[in-house]
């Protein structure tokens, strides 16, 4: 595991990088998707995300990489505007704590581009770079009364937020991957693919000053500002054009091992360390008619081999020898999930493409009972996404791409972990989220 090191130098030499990402920043919206978007590129925002064997943009590098050597030449580019509405309240604990929240954050702008240039009959190289999720909420209520607060050693006599510290509460979490990709069509009709992914992340945690108590590393749980990690990983990719209509494709994601968050190395178990887990994807696209093609994607992501991600939220709270910030310490409780999805294409006519899709996953979170919920708060997934939009051919070689997006509010509701602490109540949270994609591709 590589550790984080920091100095004015390294930081000073990052900033363009950094300047890149402060857009993208989006809050947990997917479907049992945990803190990653639906999908990635014009064609899979159109399609319900579904990408491994079907859409053939410049976006392979964050879907399957062996689909590349059949992009041809073109580049694509896009903007998502994602506006999500997270509302968090507690009930029934018979305390100044009963009071709802709503994020104040609930505007993001994602630029996306992809680009695919064959090189001869074998070998096709292109280029990806994604937001790949993230989360961000802010909450600014409080019980609104004096001395409230867990931590009056930090906090004075401030009202409590909904976490027992004081001042605003929120977690905020981007990440970023630039993907070089090529492909070998090593016979007709089949490739393999490989995509290096090279991966940017930044934290900052506030509100957090009850939990400082229970911390391994108590001076860095909160309010420490932002801090940036950077890693590495590879996803491969299979694609087949098996008849001439049936493709199917299958890609895996190794863990992308991220450098520690030294400033949250109190709060986040493992001493910090919040690598990306890995994920394994398989797909069919099918054409039967004319014009027509459908595509199903299932996907497994490998919440469990991250520590922070997979350690149960009460660990801390219960157990002293299982402090904040330790390998044991406490987490979100996510358990590997399956994420299903299936894309609708049709050609209405040479200029203009029509596409819809959907997307269904249990929630990461293994359970709703006391040792999940409370942080689960902060990335209340939806089941189901719903997504249309099409495609517009203006030239032989210029493409508009227009797609809304819309995620099923569904209410993630349990006992609060705060029973641990004396208070209890039942604790809810609920995601509204829809989104609007506008995009531009070339081909040559």
């Amino acid at each position: 595991m590589m550790k984080h090191t920091s100095g004015r130098a390294s930081r000073t030499s990052d900033r363009w990088f950094i300047a890149l990402v402060l857009l993208l920043t989006c809050a947990s919206a997917q479907a049992g998707g945990g803190y990653y978007l639906l999908g990635y590129g014009p064609l899979a925002h159109q399609a319900g995300g579904t990408s491994t064997a079907m859409g053939l943009d410049g976006f392979m590098g964050s879907s399957n990489p062996g689909k590349l050597a059949f992009v041809g030449n073109r580049l694509d580019l896009d903007f998502l505007a994602f506006s999500p509405s997270r509302r968090i309240e507690r009930t029934d604990s018979g305390t100044p704590y009963d009071f709802s929240s709503t994020s104040k954050n609930s505007f993001y702008l994602l630029p996306e581009a992809g680009y695919a240039r064959k090189l001869d009959e074998r070998f096709s190289v292109g280029f990806t770079l994604y937001g790949n999720g993230g989360l961000n909420t802010e909450y600014h209520d409080d019980t609104g009364i004096p001395d409230t607060n867990a931590n009056p050693a930090r906090c004075g006599n401030a009202p409590g937020n909904f976490l027992f510290g004081c001042g605003k509460l929120g977690f905020d979490l981007a990440q970023v991957i630039i993907a070089p990709s090529v492909s070998w069509q090593y016979r007709p009709g089949q490739s393999l693919g490989i995509s290096p992914l090279l991966a940017y992340q930044r934290i900052k945690v506030y509100g957090f000053q009850a939990f400082e108590a229970t911390s391994a590393h108590p001076d860095a749980v909160t309010n420490r500002g932002y801090d940036n990690s950077f890693g590495a990983g590879v996803r491969i990719g299979w694609f087949a054009r098996l008849l001439p209509w049936l493709d199917v494709g299958a890609a895996y994601s190794t863990k992308l091992y991220m450098e520690a968050f030294d400033k949250y190395r109190g709060l986040l178990a493992d001493e910090g360390n919040f690598d990306i887990p890995p994920n394994l994807s398989v797909g069919v696209a099918v054409r039967p008619a004319k014009d027509w093609e459908l595509g199903f994607d299932l996907q497994r992501i490998f919440w469990g081999d991250i520590p922070a991600l997979r350690n149960g939220v009460l660990n801390s709270l219960e157990d002293p020898g299982k402090p904040l910030g330790s390998k044991d310490g406490s987490g979100f409780n996510w358990r590997d999930r399956n994420v299903y999805r299936a894309g609708l294409s049709y050609a209405v006519s040479p200029k203009l493409t029509l596409r819809a899709g959907a997307a269904y996953g249990k929630r990461p979170s293994a359970d709703t009972g006391a040792n999940s919920v409370t942080l689960g708060l902060f990335a209340p997934n939806p089941l189901w996404q719903l997504t249309a939009g099409g495609t517009w051919s203006f030239d032989a070689r210029n493409q508009i791409h227009l797609a809304v997006g819309h995620y099923l509010e569904k209410d993630f509701k349990g006992p609060s972990a705060s029973t641990a602490l004396g208070v209890g109540g039942e604790e809810t949270g609920t995601p509204h989220v829809e989104t609007l994609m506008l995009g531009w591709s070339r081909t040559w």
